[in-house]
This record gives structure tokens, sequence and C-alpha cells, in this order.
């Protein structure tokens, strides 16, 4: 027995979240228009903004309430084994080129322990040298700083 909803559907809390920041956001914003104040500038932009963050709540109660039968979820997912015509072929040539494809790779790269070793192109780890004299790359733009410094302190300098 399937149960209808009806009304505002699932997601009540964000369609009267909505419903309140446009309320607010068109009051905020009318009162900027027609109100004399030294500010009317501020609340005309306070309330477009307000009215622009409902949209957030306006698309969270849409997508809650989109309702999909199960059957198409469960195809979608992979659930159902409705392999036919020409889907059902594809779906069949794929499912066997990714398992080719994940069986030959840890049987080929597998080593001692059972752990899948995947090298790269020359086939040994790639080491990257670092200077020795820098400790970290904050120390090396600390000196950079401080040789920049140094050297407008020189070109400054009055000559005596």
């Amino acid at each position: 027995m399937a149960f209808i909803r009806v009304g505002l559907g699932r997601c009540t809390c964000c369609f009267w979240l909505a419903v309140a920041f446009d309320v607010v956001g068109l009051v905020v914003l009318l009162v900027g228009v027609f109100a004399n104040v030294f500010f009317y500038d501020f609340l005309i932009y306070a309330g477009a903004i307000v009215i622009f963050l409902s949209l957030i709540w306006w698309v969270f109660w849409y997508t809650g309430n989109i309702e999909v039968p199960p059957e198409d979820l469960a195809d979608d997912v992979g659930l159902s084994k409705k392999n036919t015509g020409v889907l059902g072929l594809v779906r069949t040539l794929s499912s066997r080129i990714s398992r080719s494809f994940r069986r030959g790779s840890t049987s080929d790269n597998t080593q001692r322990g059972g752990q899948v070793h995947q090298p790269n192109r020359i086939g040994r780890p790639v080491t990257v040298p670092m200077a020795s004299h820098l400790s970290s790359v904050s120390a090396s733009l600390e000196k950079q700083r401080c040789n920049r410094t140094a050297h407008r302190n020189i070109q400054t300098s009055p000559i005596v």
C-alpha cells in the first residue's frame, strides 16, 4: 500500500524557512524603498540579499520532495538484473572489461604480504632532493625577506 503525501511534502521546515526569509526580505526591502531614513540603501540591499538567501531553502525543499519510483532507483544503482537489448550488451561488456582490468592489476603488481604496489614508469621510487641548508619553507622565505631588507638598507644608506 503506497502512502500518498499531500500538502507541503516531506520538508516542511525548509518550506517555512523559505517563506520566512521571503517575507522578512520583502519587508526590509519595502521599508528601504518607502521609509524616509538616511540608510535606505542598506535596507534595500539587505532585503534583496535575504530574498536571495531564501532560494537556498526553496532548493532544499524542492529537492527533498523529489520522488523516484523504487524500480528506477534500483535500476540506477545496478540492483536490478534487467540486461536486455543493447543496454544489456553494453553493461555485460563493461563489467567484463572492468573485471579484467581489476584482475590484471592486482595479480601483476602484488608483492610479499599481499600488498599492492603500483610502480611508476621507471620502476623505482622517485626521490626529490631537498637543499640541506634550509630547514623549511618558512625558513627560506624568512631568509629571502632578510636579504631583501639588507639589500634595501645598503642601497638607501647615505654615503659618508
